[in-house]
């Protein structure tokens, strides 16, 4: 199974597509589309506990930019949308650009989206059974790696995920108990010491 199998990929270097898809709520209402599949703006405002009418307005906003798209109708009045891929990926840009700016924009919302999210966990935790109490949690590794390295192992990771994250399209493909689980990646290189490492 490849990146490819999950369906279309897009790399992203629009500054603005990169600014628009840095807010809570159309993070939200992706991830929404991306877990659960098709849904009207009244079915996911009621999911992510919003007004229809700023579901909608994001919607056609992540529409805008290519996030999402009107999905074929279940009826003649009521208009499902789906996300366009399952995968984003930021490109390169250099440094002081707009492109970087927006990435670091990016970056940082989906990095406290994560953390409220390990928050919430941890306040739920002791409600879960067993097997879930100790499936969650945060770790941290201190590595001595070149970019190089670091690009094998981000690639290796994909590699591991590729066949969990096609279960989001093919609930036929789920094991019997498996529910979503939020995986985010943190790589952020250290400066220096200053003294010999």
């Amino acid at each position: 199974m490849s990146l490819e199998s999950l369906g279309p990929r897009r790399v992203l270097d629009n500054p603005a597509a990169m600014r628009a898809f840095a807010h809570p709520v159309r993070l939200a209402l992706h991830e929404l589309l991306l877990r659960g599949g098709p849904a009207t703006a009244a079915e996911a405002a009621r999911e992510v506990g919003i007004s229809q009418a700023l579901a909608s307005y994001h919607l056609r906003q992540l529409a805008r930019y290519g996030f999402v798209e009107q999905a074929e109708a279940r009826d003649e009045r009521e208009r499902p949308w789906q996300v366009t891929e399952a995968v984003q990926e930021w490109s390169d840009a250099e440094p002081g650009s707009e492109t970087s700016a927006a990435r670091g924009l990016l970056e940082r919302v989906m990095a406290e989206r994560a953390l409220s999210r390990l928050v919430e966990w941890q306040r739920r935790r002791q409600d879960e059974t067993g097997e879930w109490r100790n499936a969650g949690g945060i770790g941290n590794s201190y590595v001595y790696a070149t970019t190089e390295e670091i690009a094998a192992l981000g690639e290796a990771l994909k590699g591991l995920l590729e066949p969990l994250m096609a279960r989001a399209f093919d609930p036929s493909d789920r094991p019997e108990g498996a529910r979503p689980v939020l995986l985010t990646q943190l790589v952020v290189p250290l400066p220096p010491t200053g003294r010999p490492e």
